[in-house]
């Protein structure tokens, strides 16, 4: 090779390292390089952050990236909040000189490897806010150089490991929100140098180790929302360093340590919502640094002993929902004071207002609610000039409110309800421009609504619900144009809604109800398009609704029931947001519009006591959030339509009082979650349909007044829910199913005025839940009174009139001492009532014959009547006899007055005989023919004109003769029938 060739080869060697040492740099950084974009093509860059890692720029100009000052290493990558995903590189831990890595909130998942102990270097690790799972690797002990692990927010579990004590270089420890459970390892103590260590939000347990008091560096430890239990341990006072202390919602117990006194720098201590009892230790008055103290939710007593004069620091004292007593110490503020929030709600607090917090001015919130505090409320109260929100609901406060409160110009939220408090609202209160909320319900004031309230423009909330306002709704309502919600129900005002009501456009909950209230709605109804919630039921409203309404497609909830509107219920139809309509005792009329149909998510639909007419629309069936419908007491028609089988969630269906007909649905059965089903005073005819049976949650079914037929079926039995049956007034017929026994929950059962037979059975008497009534009256049960209906201890009224029922009264109804109502008149029954049916009246027992006993006659007057009757019967008997007797004797003496004129007859004729033998041989043939056939020709009226004839013959003087024959006569005839 000539030298020109050698020249020009060096050359190329030398551009060619040139180049190389250029775009590599050294042998590190090259090697660094070649990981990182492995690293690179491992992760999902939707972001493009990564895009500027390429050999066609140096390594150290790379995004996120820091060399060191030679540029021979990375010691840092800080890829934090760049949307990458995908899992942890294993490329990553090659890069060997990391001191600081940090890919916090990004969406890497997997868990963290262990091999992230090869970075020995590593002095910041950051990656909270992820999605990783599973647990920390013990490995992590091994970064000796650690200052910074940051790896909360994730999904880490289990416990944290006990090496994390080998970081003693450690001065930044956040584990907070993850899944971490177990407890705090004690070798945390070993963290000399530990500053923040945040642990809140996991599931950890056990108890606070006091290795901690170690941690002397320590300035904020936060282990709130854990499950850690026992006591605070003492020791924790010796960490003189401490500024914060939030220990909130664990389940610590025992009493405060007095010795947290001694962490003379701490600012902020929140104990809440833990198991503390004893009192609030006084030395807590040390803490002259403590700027917010909340002990509030723990079961803390005694009285409140902390005093401003020595916690001047202090803005902010959550005591609330504790057992504190007493009252509030009258020094416990200065006029100086830096007192900002005051909560002291849901305790034993007794007394008046407590004067002493007037010296609070610089207060600006202010809660003693659920108190016991009493007395008026004093007119220096406007010495809060700073206050916004005034809490003083659910105490005893009366009086009426003081004109003075209209000078607390900063005040936004008046909280006075539930007390007791009277008079008028002073119209001092149209002062408060700040005002945004005031409640006053609950209370007894009274007087008329002022004007001046209306001059609160920023009012957004007004419930003066359960007081006695009178007078009419001011008419310049409509100037609160910020107003959200009105509550005005259960008081006592009169007149129209006034017209400029409808410019309260950001209305959304309007509730009128139970006043007395009149007039029609105001066609500026139609302004109020953010309204939601509508009630104005018991009132006097009239006429028919507006066609404005129908605009107000925002509508969730109206209630315009009892009422006397009119007219079609058409312009509520327009919202398809409804989620209850109950137009309840109005006068509405016409049909039921299908558009209801649109309201897909309408769970309550109550249109009873109207007077719609029509069927029901078949589009209802698409309501399938469909829970409540009651359509009863109108004047609706035809046969329930199938539809309504795909309104699954139904659970009140009430279609009672109207006319349908046809036979009552199968497809109820379907209807799994229904709990009230009351078709009763329709038309309906066919059998009760066994698929009721499947309706498990049924708890009441009333099918009263149909036409209903054939047998109760014994799918009755399934309903072991059931606490109301009512059958009564249909055509029933059968024996009552001993399947009943089933519904063992059942406390009214009526089947009355059907046709139902045979006994009662034996199993009514386990349903031991009966207690309205028990009523079987009016139907053809007979056989005996079970002796099982004794175990119906609950039972106020049984009913079995009118039934074939026979036997003696059970003993065992005596035990039935809830009765107050017993009726068994008219049936068959006998025997002696027991003495514990006394106090029934008689009307209990009629149409028994065969019962006796208190309240009827008793059983000894009944045997003496029976034999009265006896007696009386005899008497009867004696009568017939006497006279049949008497009419016996009459006929024989007619008998011998006719043998006596026989043989006068004879005598005559044989005197007259002189006359010719013809006539006497005529005389004894008829005479042996009347002895023959004597009793015929009387009966054929001969006697009759014998005796005529015998009144025209002429007397004889033969009587001797005529007299002995005659008498002999007569004796032998009496001889024979024996007289």
């Amino acid at each position: 090779m000539d030298s020109t060739q050698i020249s020009r080869f060096s050359l190329f060697i030398t551009v060619f390292s040139c180049i190389l040492a250029f775009s590599f740099g050294d042998n590190s950084s090259s090697t660094d390089a070649h990981w990182l974009l492995r690293i690179k093509s491992k992760l999902v860059d939707p972001a493009g952050v990564l895009e500027s890692w390429s050999l066609r720029a140096h390594i150290c100009s790379w995004n996120g990236l820091t060399c060191s000052h030679d540029e021979a290493f990375v010691i840092a990558l800080n890829l934090s909040a760049s949307t990458l995903s995908g899992s942890i590189p294993t490329e990553l831990w090659n890069l060997v000189s990391l001191q600081t890595l940090d890919l916090s909130l990004n969406l890497i998942t997997g868990s963290i490897p262990p091999e992230i102990g090869r970075l020995r270097n590593l002095r910041t690790l950051i990656l909270f806010a992820n999605n990783l799972s599973g647990k920390i690797p013990t490995e992590i002990g091994l970064l000796k150089k650690l200052q910074v692990l940051r790896i909360g927010d994730n999904m880490l579990a289990a416990q944290i490991p006990p090496s994390i004590g080998n970081l003693t270089e450690l001065r930044v420890l956040g584990l907070a929100y993850c899944q971490l459970n177990g407890s705090i390892p004690a070798e945390i103590g070993n963290l000399k140098n530990l500053v923040f260590l945040d642990l809140q939000h996991n599931s950890l347990s056990g108890f606070i180790p006091a290795e901690i008091h170690n941690c002397e560096e320590l300035q904020n430890f936060a282990a709130s929302n854990n499950m850690l239990d026992g006591e605070i341990p003492a020791s924790i006072g010796k960490l003189k360093s401490l500024q914060i202390l939030n220990l909130a919602n664990n389940s610590l117990s025992g009493s405060i340590p007095p010795e947290i006194s001694g962490l003379s720098n701490l600012q902020y201590l929140n104990l809440l919502g833990n198991r503390l009892n004893g009192e609030i230790p006084w030395e807590l008055n040390h803490l002259v640094q403590l700027q917010k103290l909340d002990l509030s939710s723990n079961n803390l007593s005694g009285t409140i002993n902390l005093l401003n004069i020595h916690l001047q620091n202090l803005q902010v004292v959550v005591f609330s929902n504790n057992a504190l007593t007493g009252s509030i110490p009258s020094n416990f503020c200065l006029k100086n004071s830096n007192l900002q929030q005051l909560f002291l709600a849901q305790n034993k607090l007794s007394g008046g207002f407590p004067l002493g917090l007037l010296n609070c001015s610089s207060l600006q919130q202010l809660d003693l609610s659920n108190n016991n505090l009493e007395g008026e409320l004093p007119p220096t109260i406007d010495k809060l000039e700073k206050l916004t929100d005034l809490l003083l609901n659910n105490n005893s406060f009366n009086g009426s409110l003081p004109p003075e409160i209209g000078n607390m110009s900063n005040l936004e939220n008046l909280y006075l309800f539930d007390n007791m408090i009277t008079g008028s609202i002073p119209v001092e209160i149209g002062k408060l421009q700040s005002l945004s909320t005031i409640y006053l319900y609950d209370n007894q004031m009274s007087g008329s609504i002022p004007m001046e309230l209306t001059n609160c423009a920023s009012l957004t909330a007004i419930d003066f619900f359960g007081n006695h306002f009178s007078g009419s709704i001011p008419e310049t309502i409509g100037k609160l144009k910020d107003l959200v919600l009105l509550q005005l129900r259960q008081n006592d005002l009169s007149g129209p809604i006034p017209p400029s009501l409808g410019y309260c456009k950001k209305l959304q909950q309007l509730a009128l109800a139970d006043n007395k209230l009149s007039g029609s709605l105001p066609a500026t109804f139609r302004f109020l398009s953010q309204l939601s919630t509508i009630t104005l039921y018991n009132n006097s409203f009239e006429g028919p609704l507006p066609d404005s309404l129908y605009s107000l497609r925002n509508l969730k909830i109206i209630n315009f029931s009892h009422n006397k509107f009119s007219g079609t219920i058409l312009p509520l139809t327009g919202s398809n947001s409804l989620t209850a309509l109950d137009l309840t005792n109005n006068s509405f009329s016409g049909s039921i519009p299908s558009r209801l149909a649109i309201s897909t998510n309408l769970g309550r639909l109550r249109l009873a006591n109207n007077l719609l007419n029509g069927s029901i629309p078949s589009e209802l069936g698409r309501l399938k959030e469909l829970i409540f419908l009651d359509l009863s007491f109108n004047n609706l028609t035809g046969e329930v339509p199938s539809q309504l089988s795909t309104c699954q969630k139904l659970q009140h269906l009430l279609l009672n009082d109207n006319h349908f007909t046809g036979k009552m649905p199968s497809w109820l059965g379907s209807l799994h979650d229904l709990g009230e089903l009351h078709l009763s005073s329709n038309n309906f005819q066919g059998q009760v349909p066994a698929e009721l049976g499947n309706c498990s949650r049924l708890l009441k079914l009333s099918l009263h007044s149909n036409n209903l037929s054939g047998q109760i079926p014994h799918e009755i039995g399934q309903l072991t829910s059931l606490n109301v049956l009512n059958l009564q007034r249909n055509n029933l017929s059968g024996s009552i199913p001993p399947t009943i026994q089933q519904c063992k929950k059942l406390y009214e059962l009526r089947l009355s005025e059907n046709l139902l037979s045979g006994p009662i059975p034996s199993e009514i008497g386990k349903l031991t839940e009966l207690q309205v009534i028990l009523d079987l009256s009016r139907n053809l049960l007979s056989g005996e009174i079970p002796s099982s209906l004794g175990d119906l201890l609950k039972l106020e009224r049984l009913n079995l009139s009118f039934n074939r029922l026979g036997g003696e009264l059970p003993s065992s109804l005596g035990q039935l001492t809830s009765l107050v109502m017993l009726n068994l008149s008219n049936n068959h029954l006998r025997g002696q009532l027991s003495s514990t049916f006394s106090g029934f009246p008689p009307t209990s027992f009629s149409g028994n014959d065969k019962l006796c006993g208190p309240p009827l006659t008793s059983c000894m007057d009944s045997a003496g009547h029976e034999n009265n009757l006896l007696s009386s019967t005899a008497v009867v008997w004696i009568i017939v006899a006497i006279v049949f007797t008497s009419t016996v004797i009459c006929l024989l003496m007619i008998y011998i007055m006719l043998r006596m004129w026989c043989n006068m007859r004879e005598v005559l004729i044989s005197n007259s005989s002189e006359g010719g033998g013809n006539g006497i041989e005529q005389i004894k043939r008829e005479d042996q023919e009347r002895w023959m056939y004597g009793d015929e020709k009387k009966r054929k009226g001969e006697y009759w004109r014998v005796m005529s004839s015998m009144a025209l013959v002429p007397s004889q003087n033969h009587d001797d003769h005529i007299s002995s024959s005659c008498i002999f006569q007569v004796k032998m005839d009496t001889k024979k029938l024996g007289i």
